[in-house]
């Protein structure tokens, strides 16, 4: 992704602070592989220049008096009818790495993943493209992209155990574990967060690691439906006393919230969940704050106040559809045809709850697919189709099975009470027999 620059923004070439010997040796192989590209095209400093650059600018590059961004080697790679590898050190990738994860701190998702790949695509070996892989799983995480991140950070895990980075491995193994739990493999991702808890204590690493290993496998515990167990781990995270950026704080507090409502504390969930979705906007994190305000729509659903339940989605689906969240939106879909419900438009639930599933189940999100046929076999309920009902739980517990069994027992329980309902009460002991099973 690069961003245009005007020339009134273009770097200038005084007052400029000294690089460090390590940059300043980089910044002349780079000015002097610019200088020789730009002759042999036979253009000016100010023609290579124009129009996002300045001439002062392509001199002090040449000089090796400044670094040039990835996005400014791109764009003069572009001019120039090469790319950007051109102009790099052959082995040395030390401050381009630096810039990608400058933007991934600041939460430039994309701009860190196209660094990050940049720099991979000159084939850097050991322990340069293990660091690289490990920022680019934690960019394609934050980008929603699931099997990208385990693909990078299996192999950042492997390159990096190798090179004994023991710290940068823990965190290749947290990425790895957060992808297996997007891609909706809970089980992989408990067992790597457990084993990183086994790895770590308090005192032996960063306690800002330990917290988000904590609160992370809290959101698998959340998925599970064990939010006794959440609660614990959260509160552990909570008494390191880690000094947690707002973004980290209002994580902690988005799996508390979800804690406490799967706990029935709802009064608490609306606490840290408001508390959350504050952090969450000062810090521009749209996806998040998104996230939070669909939890908060559900608690309020449980209060029985749907004026605020639909007050939330609604302004979830504006920030879901405005950076085009598929995973969400079809768990939003359910929680709106929940609210709809509510409201007595059994129809209508219906309906929505019909297409939420449509949604997941194209997404192959099985979470949000088993959701949705929860509530599409309710409101069938209601509208009195109990063979509708029947056969939607049906799909939705082999839609579980594999899942986490809190999700399968939810669905057996409900499947049995209907059974019950009808008559059927020979299904009904089964169906109750093998949700007890389950343990």
């Amino acid at each position: 992704m690069i961003r245009s620059m005007n020339t009134s923004t273009a770097p200038k070439t005084r007052n400029r602070p000294s690089l460090a010997k390590e940059d300043l040796d980089l910044a002349r192989q780079v000015g002097a592989r610019l200088k020789a590209a730009r002759t042999r095209a036979g253009l000016t400093q100010r023609e290579l220049a124009e129009p996002r650059y300045t001439k002062a600018y392509i001199s002090a590059l040449e000089n090796g008096l400044i670094k040039p961004s990835m996005a400014a080697l791109r764009f003069l790679a572009r001019k120039l009818g090469t790319v950007p590898s051109t102009f790099l050190a052959d082995e040395d990738t030390h401050w381009q790495r630096l810039d990608a994860e400058l933007r991934l701190a600041a939460g430039d998702w994309q701009a860190a993943a196209d660094r990050f790949q940049t720099i991979l695509d000159t084939d850097p070996s050991g322990v340069g493209r293990g660091l690289c892989l490990l920022g680019l799983a934690e960019a394609n995480y934050r980008l929603g992209l699931a099997r990208e991140t385990i693909a990078c950070a299996s192999e950042a895990v492997e390159l990096l155990t190798k090179a004994g980075r023991q710290a940068e491995t823990l965190r290749a193994t947290y990425w790895l574990a957060a992808g297996h739990h997007a891609s909706d493999d809970p089980a992989r991702a408990r067992m790597l967060f457990e084993s990183l808890l086994e790895t770590t204590s308090v005192g032996e690493t960063e306690p800002d690691l330990r917290v988000r290993i904590l609160v992370a496998l809290a959101t698998v515990e959340i998925g599970a439906g064990e939010a006794s167990v959440a609660i614990g781990l959260l509160e552990e995270a909570r008494a390191i006393g880690a000094d947690l950026d707002d973004r980290r704080r209002a994580t902690l507090l988005h799996s508390l919230a979800q804690s406490y409502r799967l706990s029935g504390d709802l009064e608490g969930a609306v606490r840290t969940g408001i508390e959350s979705l504050a952090l969450f906007r000062s810090v521009d994190a749209r996806a998040e704050a998104a996230s939070i305000e669909n939890e908060l729509a559900m608690t309020f659903l449980g209060l029985g106040n749907l004026a605020a339940a639909e007050e939330h989605a609604h302004e979830a689906r504006l920030g879901m559809e405005r950076d085009r969240d598929e995973f969400r939106l079809a768990s939003l879909a359910d929680t709106e045809a929940r609210i709809t419900l509510a409201r007595g438009d059994v129809e209508l639930a219906g309906r929505q709850a019909a297409a939420a599933a449509d949604m997941a189940a194209s997404l192959g999100y099985q979470k949000g697919l088993v959701d949705a046929l929860l509530t599409v076999a309710r409101a069938a309920r209601r509208a009195g189709n109990p063979a509708l009902a029947v056969d939607t739980l049906e799909r939705a517990s082999i839609a579980a099975e594999g899942g986490p069994t809190a999700r399968l027992r939810l669905v057996l329980t409900e499947w049995s009470e209907l059974a019950a309902e009808t008559g059927d009460h020979a299904t009904a002991y089964q169906l109750s027999r093998r949700a007890l099973d389950l343990g």
